[in-house]
């Protein structure tokens, strides 16, 4: 007997279509063998099954082509604006948190990042001598290893092998690298080593990025990070973030709508 699941596909940090960071959003309820295949099929880097739970509460599955994920930025945004205006609870097998959403797009509070440095022997393994430090942050289930430059990013050369060493080394989901534009602009480039890709825009992390880049170099605590420019799909992520409250957001367009037939 055939199955029949709608979906929306929306754009993330962007206020138009095919631009920002996609999120394939399955509306119906899934059976969970068949998740990771949609996910697959959607080929995205996120995939999420929402379960609406109550007037403002809501349970997701996050899955990327090859894995789940305990939580995520943009896919918890998305998701949200997909199932309507309001002031949603999001739970997550890494976090809960809660999600605004309106016409326009989403903010939501992020999980306070633990942020500790790395030795920096890291970064010269790896062939990135041009940063100035590394930072590992840890949130909601999701580490990132942070790295602050002062060099242009769209010139960064980066050997995909070392990468993956780097974050098996490091025991993270992506390297980052960041740095300040002007006192509210902050630019980013995020990659995904085990993924072979470089992620658009990476909202568990820009929260952990403007932290840093306020320590580092006193940007506001209101700040745009711009990511995703050197891959045709720019974002711009929305932070605000001091310690304890961390606060991060954007446009969303909607991109598709459709419906698998299983």
């Amino acid at each position: 007997m055939a199955i029949e699941l709608r979906y929306r596909v929306v754009d993330v940090f962007s206020e138009r279509p095919l631009a920002g960071n996609a999120v394939c959003v399955v509306l119906d309820p899934c059976p969970e063998p068949v998740m990771g295949a949609i996910a697959r099929e959607v080929n995205l880097s996120e995939t999420t099954f929402p379960t609406v739970v109550g007037d403002d509460e809501y349970e997701v599955r996050i899955f990327t082509p090859t894995t789940e994920l305990p939580f995520a930025g943009h896919p918890s945004l998305g998701t949200a604006w997909v199932l309507g205006p309001r002031r949603w609870t999001q739970t997550s097998e890494g976090a809960t948190v809660v999600v605004e959403a309106d016409e326009m797009g989403a903010a939501m509070g992020q999980p306070t990042p633990e942020i500790r440095e790395a030795p920096r022997t890291w970064l010269t393994d790896a062939d990135l001598d041009g940063g100035d430090g590394a930072y590992r942050a840890e949130a909601g289930g999701m580490a990132h290893l942070l790295v602050p430059t002062a060099a242009r990013l769209d010139r960064v050369r980066l050997r995909p092998a070392a990468l993956v060493e780097l974050a098996e080394r490091a025991r993270v989901t992506t390297v980052g690298l960041f740095g300040p534009l002007d006192h509210t602009t902050i630019q980013a480039r995020v990659f995904v080593p085990a993924g072979g890709f470089e992620d658009p825009g990476t909202g568990s992390a820009a929260g952990p990025i403007a932290l840093l880049a306020r320590r580092l170099w006193g940007t506001a605590a209101d700040v745009i990070i711009r990511q995703g420019d050197q891959i045709a799909r720019p974002c711009r992520i929305e932070v605000h973030a001091e310690e304890g409250d961390v606060r991060v957001g954007g446009r969303i367009a909607a991109c598709a709508e459709g419906m698998f037939t299983l």
